[in-house]
């Protein structure tokens, strides 16, 4: 009977998310027209998730990593002048481009290019107002449209991604959170907020907390946080449906990079969302997602894109990536009896 109260409680907190949280009906998918495969994606994810035809929108986009400002301004007027009223975020699905000069791509859809998101580069940026708040009508509170970006190079990684964000929907996974102390002291900065989390999540997740190198294998994963440039025991991770996963680097968000480990590495690994900078932000944490507030979230029923946004309080030059809709937390698929 315990066990049919909390699944109870869970359920009615969910439910509450769920109720101005993001839904199919107010997102909107975004396509490069220029890509076949991009198309094809964009279709699948619409079929899969019930998204409305007419929040299909496609758009002419040049094969670059890196767009100006201009061809930004000119891309995110048309999209606009065609995006039903009531979508208050976006799924952009390509590979390239990623960025638009210093910003991501993500947070220039969302919100167009303003200098203040990176130009001041090691400095502080423009902070979101969305930062660990409750519900979720961004487009009408804040006039942003806070995006997350579905790279579509590898159709087969695309549908996976896909595929694992809906296995997640409901299931209430028991899952571990992973919170990893490196000895890259520059990279390690956000182990010093880890003692929130456990107190954040009240214990409907289990946190575990590691020091590299990491010679267990983590399994049940259900969110990863570490801050290295490589992730040496990234192979031996095994992730639940609808994880999340990213380490705190400068280049994560360089798709096409090789200095650095790309946050596609974790999606290849089996997460179903990742971040990665794709300028140079220095180790300010604001600039990165913050784990106790996007597990808090997360376990209380956000999407997988609510959780993440509502977790950085400076996303300028941060990519956000994966299925947008995965809802791991939301309202269970059934409540069985005990």
């Amino acid at each position: 009977m315990r066990h049919i109260v909390i699944f109870v409680g869970l359920a009615l907190i969910a439910s509450h998310a769920l109720a101005d949280g993001l839904t199919a009906d107010r997102l909107g998918v975004i396509y490069n027209q220029n890509d076949p495969a991009s198309l094809r994606i964009a279709r699948y994810y619409a079929l899969r998730r019930h998204v409305p035809a007419i929040n299909l929108i496609g758009l002419p986009l040049p094969d670059r990593a890196v767009i100006d400002r201009t061809e930004l301004a000119g891309l995110r007027n048309a999209l606009l002048d065609r995006l039903p009223s009531n979508v208050q975020s976006l799924l952009l699905v390509w590979s390239r481009p990623y960025a638009v000069e210093c910003m991501s791509i993500t947070t220039a859809f969302a919100a167009g290019y303003q200098p203040g998101f990176c130009e001041p580069g090691c400095e502080p940026t423009t902070r979101s107002s969305l930062f660990d708040t409750d519900g979720w009508l961004p487009a009408d509170t804040a006039g942003w449209l806070p995006a997350m970006l579905l790279p579509t190079r590898d159709e087969a990684l695309a549908h996976a991604i896909i595929d694992r964000g809906i296995r997640s929907d409901g299931t209430q996974p028991p899952g571990v959170a992973y919170l990893v102390r490196t000895h890259d002291a520059a990279r390690n900065v956000r182990a010093a907020g880890y003692d929130d989390v456990a107190v954040r999540v009240a214990g409907r997740i289990q946190v575990i907390t590691l020091a590299t190198p990491v010679f267990r294998r983590p399994i049940d994963a259900i969110a990863y946080f570490t801050g290295v440039a490589h992730v040496d025991e990234l192979s031996q991770i095994a992730f639940s449906p609808g994880a999340v996963a990213d380490h705190l680097t400068s280049t994560g968000g360089d798709l096409e990079g090789t200095r650095q480990m790309s946050a596609l590495e974790w999606l290849r690994q089996g997460a179903t969302g990742s971040y990665g900078s794709v300028s140079e932000p220095c180790n300010l944490v604001e600039k990165f997602p913050a784990p106790a507030v996007f597990l808090a979230r997360y376990v209380r029923g956000d999407t997988l894109l609510e959780a993440y946004w509502k977790s950085v309080a400076m996303p300028g030059q941060g990519l956000f990536l994966g299925e947008p809709l995965a809802r791991p937390y939301g309202p269970a698929h059934a409540i069985a009896p005990e």
